[in-house]
């Protein structure tokens, strides 16, 4: 069940649907001041303002980012300034993580290479003794 995004408040549930997380996934954020629903007794509200921020931190989490670097680019939001030192402070954060990605995955693709390369030499060494038992019998 997708529930539509122009809805100005949604339920825990609501949020859990549309987003595909968990309700304890949405408290953790809460406890780690992410995000600020509202709190009916022990119902938690979601505004358009949360939903927006819950999309930016499952992306950032998808691209590696902790989550105290998330916390602290959604804080920029409220600068005044248009979302100017957010956005330049959040294309700093991704070219560094684009860095790191780009550095494991050239030590991924070496790893592979070598460890194809000794599985390549086991393989053949395997091949060499069967070939020399079936000669020895």
């Amino acid at each position: 069940m997708m529930v539509k995004m122009t809805q100005e408040i949604m339920t825990i549930r609501q949020m859990c649907d549309t987003f595909d997380v968990t309700p304890r996934t949405l408290r953790f954020y809460e406890s780690k001041e992410l995000l600020f629903p509202i709190r009916e007794g022990q119902k938690r509200l979601f505004t358009r303002r949360d939903r927006a921020r819950l999309k930016l931190i499952l992306r950032g989490k998808r691209f590696g980012f902790s989550l105290e670097e998330l916390r602290q680019l959604l804080d920029l939001y409220d600068m005044g300034d248009q979302q100017q030192t957010q956005l330049s402070r959040a294309v700093e954060v991704a070219r560094d993580r684009l860095d790191e990605l780009i550095q494991r995955r050239d030590e991924l693709n070496d790893a592979i290479a070598d460890l194809t390369d000794q599985l390549k030499w086991g393989e053949d060494m395997v091949a060499s003794m069967l070939k020399h038992q079936d000669a020895a019998q």
